[in-house]
């Protein structure tokens, strides 16, 4: 799908506030509510607008740390890659996981309650899965920066 003007601009506007109606949209970049109605529900239909969410404090769900942990397998196979994955997203603790180039092969964004959880996820998720050779923990001290859109 080729992203128009005012596709760009209702992009802007939902990322910056999902809540915004329909009326407001439209006001704000100069449509009808229909036609809004019409764009949005392309946009989705198509997966440009892949979620409708709320972000949570993680503060408020018990989330007391933030790791990043840099993954490195023994083999490169897809048998391996393919595993990893899939437990990967079978653990409720990895908030995102992403399949990397470089030095490492994967990089997990990871929620504790505290360190004795992380330190349960560790060892059950990472140190007996025999397909993990080592990895590297960052405990998050301070977020800087957190997006959630993209530039447009």
């Amino acid at each position: 799908m080729q992203l128009d003007e005012f596709d760009k601009a209702l992009l802007r506007l939902l990322q910056q506030n999902n809540r915004l109606t329909t009326e407001q949209l439209a006001m704000q970049v100069s449509l009808s509510q229909s036609a809004v109605q019409r764009r949005l529900a392309k946009l989705r239909e198509e997966r440009i607008i892949e979620a409708d969410v709320s972000i949570i404090s993680p503060a408020a769900a018990g989330i007391g740390i933030v790791c990043i942990v840099d993954v490195i397998l023994q083999e490169g196979n897809s048998k391996a890659i393919d595993q990893f994955k899939k437990t990967m997203q079978a653990c409720p603790e990895v908030a995102q996981c992403y399949y990397v180039t470089g030095t490492y092969d994967f990089v997990l964004m990871v929620n504790a309650r505290d360190m004795q959880h992380f330190d349960y996820f560790q060892k059950h998720s990472l140190m007996d899965n025999p397909y993990l050779k080592h990895f590297y923990t960052h405990v998050v001290m301070d977020k800087v920066k957190v997006g959630f859109g993209v530039e447009l």
